[in-house]
């Protein structure tokens, strides 16, 4: 997992970056909020972020916000380092997009505890997303089979768009990840079923 660090101070930083690493975690670093956005924007591997309220130019909180409105940062899990700890704070935290907040000084294992939580909700997203992607490709192999499909009327083979004409179960198993299982429906064994084994059991013709 990879975590991105925004704090101006950098005594803080350093502290937060050595603690975060001695857990295992991959760290990238940012000593302003400007830098902190332009490394959310541009790097994909970044799931948590710990942003500092308070930094010159742009803040935690604008981060949080610009953050939520970008589709390709919108799920990432944004956990606010503040100073400030009154509840109309922490409210206003919460409200610009934070997931989670920590205050200073902060604790190592409360702030360990938040981001475990951080990092099980990255993954479930993660997951998820695995999930979508499946489906949409399923739905796209089904779409292609929802058009005309020509078929020959008498061996019942389907032309495919490499004017291939293949068996139905091959065709729909090359598009989707349909398989068959092969049986006799009642028609059939009424008509062609029954003919075979009657003609396959009456004796053949003797000369005279």
């Amino acid at each position: 997992m990879k975590i991105l660090i925004a704090e101006d101070d950098a005594v803080s930083r350093r502290v937060l970056e050595a603690t975060l690493k001695r857990w295992g975690y991959e760290v990238a670093v940012a000593h302003d909020g400007g830098r902190a956005w332009d490394m959310l924007e541009r790097d994909p591997g970044l799931s948590l972020a710990i942003l500092d309220w308070m930094m010159p130019g742009m803040d935690g909180v604008e981060v949080c916000e610009r953050a939520r409105k970008a589709p390709a940062t919108r799920s990432i899990y944004i956990i606010l380092l503040t100073a400030r700890g009154r509840p109309e704070d922490v409210v206003a935290g919460l409200q610009a997009g934070a997931n989670d907040y920590v205050t200073k000084p902060f604790d190592q294992e409360e702030l360990r505890a938040r981001v475990q939580v951080g990092v099980r909700v990255a993954e479930l997203q993660r997951q998820l997303a695995e999930r979508v992607r499946e489906l949409e490709g399923a739905l796209s192999q089904v779409k292609q089979l929802g058009g005309l499909l020509p078929i020959c009327s008498y061996c019942k083979k389907v032309r495919d768009d490499k004017n291939y004409w293949q068996q139905v179960e091959a065709y729909v198993g090359d598009h989707s990840e349909a398989r068959f299982s092969h049986s006799i429906c009642p028609d059939c064994y009424e008509t062609i079923v029954k003919k075979e084994l009657r003609q396959s059991q009456d004796p053949e013709p003797t000369g005279p």
